[in-house]
């Protein structure tokens, strides 16, 4: 895919960091205010894709692989140290006024809503920044505060609310402008069960509607699985994967899980496989693929067995084997 099709484009992209290092204990402190030592820090290694109008792309991987720094190389908020960068057309460290009105970045972990005052007025300011004609933007801030149940919520001052009522605020204020380009970093933080899946079908509500193209990094992986066909897995700065949501289950996952209900409870299941979880009479097994289908009989013929179900492992298991075999490269 080139990059003039695509809504975003990223060729090569790097940052690196120079950072401050030094032993520990007063001496090393005082020897380091004299000759400072330093390191250089490759948060982002040469990485490379492009994402298509309208698709939703899950950009997963641990703490410190990469992940918030590119979202803000993509955004504008830093400027990449090697490497090419195109939002729209636009190179985000220009911070165009064009570029700023048709994308938005919500970070889970940080507070863009002023401090002091009411969400409510924080989304006035926000109207008049993007100079949203007022009609319009009673619509859609109406429609996102009933969405999201927070009609009891928009009148008090920002630091008075909880994590996941801040979370809440900032996915109105981010939307109010109807961004094409959304860069979503853990979104649902904080969020109850029930709260994180109105946000995900909202999302997708959001991406049907508009069209919108969304960049999504998320801890939880209902909301990779709900929202995204394709992820890219980010390790140490770097690409391991890059492709279906299944693809990445079918070239990574070794095994099977197996859930079996027997009349009783206290048998030894572990001739059988790996004992991962065990509720009552319900054992959840780990088993090779290739030996699934033998266990399985095995089971049925040797066990009583009240119920059995047959699973893919957790996506977040797929992601933890894609990391080991990184490793041990």
């Amino acid at each position: 895919m080139s990059g003039t099709k695509s809504v975003v484009h990223v060729a090569d992209l790097r940052k690196t960091f120079v950072v401050p290092e030094r032993e520990a204990g007063l001496k090393a402190a005082i020897r380091s205010l004299v000759r400072r030592k330093t390191k250089e820090v490759h948060a982002v290694d040469g990485i490379s894709f492009d994402i298509a109008p309208g698709e939703v792309v899950g950009f997963l991987g641990p703490n410190g692989a990469g992940k918030t720094t590119t979202l803000k190389m993509l955004s504008g908020l830093l400027y990449p140290t090697a490497g090419e960068a195109s939002v729209l057309g636009h190179m985000p460290s220009r911070r165009e006024k064009d570029f700023l009105r048709q994308i938005t970045l919500v970070m889970g972990n940080r507070n863009q809503l002023q401090w002091d005052i009411p969400a409510a007025d924080s989304f006035e300011l926000n109207r008049a920044i993007y100079r949203i004609p007022a009609d319009d933007f009673r619509r859609l801030r109406d429609e996102l505060v009933e969405l999201l149940d927070v009609q009891d919520l928009v009148r008090k001052p920002v630091r008075n609310l909880s994590l996941g009522e801040r979370m809440k605020m900032e996915i109105v204020g981010a939307l109010l402008h109807r961004p094409r380009v959304l860069f979503l970093d853990e979104p649902t933080i904080g969020l109850d069960v029930t709260m994180q899946k109105r946000i995900r079908t909202f999302i997708a509500g959001y991406n049907l509607r508009y069209g919108a193209t969304v960049l999504l990094t998320s801890h939880y992986m209902k909301d990779v699985q709900a929202l995204c066909r394709r992820v890219i897995v980010i390790h140490h700065g770097r690409i391991l994967f890059d492709g279906d949501l299944s693809a990445l289950g079918g070239r990574f996952a070794a095994y099977k899980t197996i859930g079996v209900t027997v009349s009783d409870g206290a048998v030894d299941l572990t001739p059988y496989g790996e004992v991962i979880h065990r509720d009552g009479d319900t054992v959840t097994l780990r088993v090779a693929k290739a030996e699934t289908a033998r266990i399985t009989a095995r089971l049925l013929s040797e066990q009583a067995v009240a119920d059995l179900t047959i699973e893919d492992p957790p996506i977040e298991d797929v992601i933890e084997r894609v990391f080991a075999e990184e490793r041990a490269e």
